[in-house]
């Protein structure tokens, strides 16, 4: 969590600004700067990998409260490892 310091606390300093008219929608920051906001995960994603590759960057929904999870928990869809893949 440390790379993300800079992120998570200009998300903080934002956060009331963004509240007052994205709630919802995705805040992008990176290096500690605002990026942009985007009404879906999928253009903010497009946007943070096109402009600044593999990160590391900060992709939070607005006005959702975060669910603190371990750092031994790894996301991966589960259709991921299918041979069916989507």
């Amino acid at each position: 969590m440390t790379v993300l310091r800079a992120d998570i606390q200009a998300y903080e300093n934002a956060r009331a600004e963004l509240e007052a008219g994205h709630v919802g929608e995705w805040a992008v920051f990176y290096s500690g700067e605002f990026v942009g906001v985007f009404p879906l995960f999928e253009e903010a994603a497009t946007v943070a990998v096109d402009r600044f590759g593999s990160g590391p960057y900060l992709i939070r929904q607005v006005g959702v409260e975060t669910i603190p999870l371990s750092s031994t928990m790894v996301f991966r869809p589960s259709h991921a490892s299918s041979s069916g893949r989507l």
